[in-house]
């Protein structure tokens, strides 16, 4: 089960992401796999339709069914470039921040009496360079 985005900035990542992938991803489906309600994506691709971030269209021949496509605009791949960027940015401080709790948490249990065992450490982050916007 896909984890539900916390925000807009995070569910315009995931639909973004999502649209690069399968254009013609049915609502239902992108409901589906950013774990929010239909009315919730039907509204989130409205906004990026205005914000002009993705193009919407009927390309269906077929007058018995729909067969809408979202497409990301040239403005929409730049966005989806840089929301990605501070996204990555936010979670790769969430890990350090939830690293140090669990480094915190270990000495902690190791200082009180009847020290249970330790469990393995995480590998050490790559430090990678700040996202550039």
């Amino acid at each position: 089960m896909p984890s539900m985005p916390h925000n807009a900035d995070e569910l315009d990542v995931a639909l973004l992401r999502r649209l690069a992938e399968s254009p013609q991803a049915s609502q239902r489906e992108l409901a589906r796999d950013t774990g929010v309600s239909l009315g919730k994506i039907n509204y989130a691709l409205r906004a990026l339709i205005d914000k002009g971030w993705v193009k919407a269209g009927n390309f269906s021949r077929n007058p018995h069914k729909l067969g809408y496509a979202y497409l990301l605009t040239p403005s929409g791949l730049e966005a989806k470039l840089q929301l990605t960027r501070r996204f990555l940015a936010r979670k790769m401080d969430e890990y350090d921040r939830l690293r140090l709790e669990i480094q915190h948490l270990q000495d902690e249990l190791e200082a009180a009496p009847g020290e249970p065992p330790r469990l393995a450490p995480p590998p050490p982050r790559q430090t990678h360079p700040e996202p550039r916007e």
